[in-house]
Parts: structure tokens; sequence; C-alpha cells
């Protein structure tokens, strides 16, 4: 079945003939649109390529992705050709098959448009907040997360002694003679001490890579210094969170918000589906019988 299920699939995304997915054309029209392809008697015309070829910018890419498409037209069609000679299917499981495969494309397509219109995008702090508090358990942590400043300094700059000295202290008073300082001497630095950042990212190219027990060195201590031959790496670490603790909601914001945007998604599809559902019903549009 699942080779038959794929063999549907191909077909039902290819140019059908007689299917109510596509009105019949008139003879002008079929004049003014030539054929650019067949097998076995189908046709593959030259405005089936519109929808292929219209997001492309340039003629060459224009060309390139219309050959593409019409190689993959073909083959499609020979292996339904060569399909139907080995498979047996029932008429009426391919009308089965044609029509789920009908609601997926339209009714998906219909529901994405109800969707977009409707869809209130914004999530509150208040949101999320709510959400967190109720689903804490489903945001384990799978890295060491930490807030930290981190700046490089090469050794031969005379700052290093005043950066590592701010940094120690962190007083509010040094933060923006410390951001200054590392935007004119510093070779990289993060000084957004209020987020949350996973600790391999912000230690990437020092020599804290090499420490063999992390968990240990954030213990035991809040500062950090190492060094290479060129340059001093200072890391003042004000927080962290270990792997399997919760982490602060800061660190999961953006991810709540797509979970309930997408919740959003979900009720609107559901709203839509029951309103229709409940117009029908009051215009007597189905029947449902007793079985037997």
């Amino acid at each position: 079945m699942s080779k038959i299920n794929s063999i549907l699939l191909s077909f039902v995304f290819l140019p059908m003939v007689g299917c109510d997915f596509f009105k019949f054309k008139t003879a002008e029209e079929e004049k003014n649109n030539p054929v650019v392809a067949t097998v076995d008697g189908n046709s593959l015309r030259h405005a089936d390529l519109d929808f292929v070829t219209k997001e492309t910018q340039g003629l060459a890419d224009s060309t390139n992705l219309a050959k593409r498409y019409v190689q993959s037209w073909i083959k499609k069609q020979l292996m339904i050709k060569a399909a139907s000679k080995n498979i047996t299917i029932s008429q009426a499981e391919l009308d089965k098959k044609l029509l789920d495969y009908k609601y997926a494309l339209i009714v998906y397509q219909f529901e994405k448009d109800y969707i977009e219109e409707n869809l209130d995008r914004e999530v509150s702090e208040e949101d999320i907040a709510t959400y967190y508090q109720k689903n804490q358990e489903n945001f384990t942590l799978k890295e060491i997360i930490v807030r930290s400043n981190f700046i490089k300094m090469e050794k031969t700059l005379s700052q290093n002694t005043q950066v590592e000295r701010m940094l120690k202290r962190n007083e509010e008073d040094d933060r923006h003679k410390l951001r200054d300082l590392a935007l004119k001497s510093a070779t990289n630095y993060f000084l957004e001490d209020s987020t949350w950042i996973k600790f391999e990212d912000i230690i990437i190219n020092t020599p804290l890579t090499e420490t063999t027990n992390v968990v240990q060195l954030l213990q035991q201590n809040d500062f950090i210094k190492v060094e290479d031959d060129t340059y001093n790496y200072y890391f003042k670490i004000l927080d962290f969170k270990l792997q399997d603790q919760v982490p602060p909601v800061e660190f999961v914001k953006d991810e709540i918000s797509k979970i309930i945007i997408n919740k959003r998604k979900v009720s609107l599809a559901e709203e839509l589906q029951n309103q229709i559902y409940n117009r029908a019903l009051e215009n007597n549009e189905f029947k449902i019988y007793e079985q037997p």
C-alpha cells in the first residue's frame, strides 16, 4: 500500500485531465497554450510551468527550473504508466485516495489563508509567564547556560589591568566605562549581562574549550581568566544553570512564544471547521443515517 500511496501522491500533483481541480479549456485557450511534453496521451502545457517559474529572478534560472520540472513530469508519468500495468487498484479505492489528497491540497490552503487572516501574533509577557509557570517541567536544559560578561584582549595592551579590575568588581558605575573600553580596545567581547547564553557558545575559540570539568569550574569561580600566547580571556560569571535544570523564563521566551502561536493556529483551524459544520447543520446541507 505504501507503494500505491507514493504513486498516487505523485499523480495528484501532476496536471489531471477531467478532474474537477481544473476547468476544461476552449480551443482558443489551447492554441495559446502550446504543449511542452506528452507521455501516453497526457500533455504538459506551457501554462502548467508558470507556477514553477514565477518566483525566479532571471531568465536563465527560470529556463533551468522549467527544464528540471519537465524532466520530473515525464519521469512521474512514465512511473504511473509502468505502475498501472503492474498494480491492481479498485476505482473505489482510487477515488477515496484522490479525495484524501484533494482535501490535503485544497483544505490546507483554505485553512492557511483563514489562519493568516485571523491569527493574533502578539504574545504578551503575561502570556509567556503564565505558560511558563504551568509547563516548567517541559523545559529541562540540555546544556549549561550562563549570564556572563566576556572580554578578549591582546596581552600587550595596558588596559588589561583595568578590564580585569572592573569585571571583578562588577559595579554599576563601571558598566559604561567597561563597554567603552571594550569597544575601543577588545578583540572580542560580550557584555549583555542580562542575557542567558549557552556556555559552549561564549567559550568557543578560547582555551576554556579544553576544560574537562565545566560544572566544577562554574561552581567554584565567578571570575575566570585564561590565556594563550597572544590573548587574555576574561569571564565574569553572573549566574548559571546546569544540564537537567529548569531554565529561566528569559531563556525559553522565544520558544514559548512560538508554542503559544502554534496553539492559536490549531484553535483557529478547529474554529473554522466548527463554523462550517454548524452552518451546514443549520442549512440542512447533510444527513446522517442510522447504521444497520
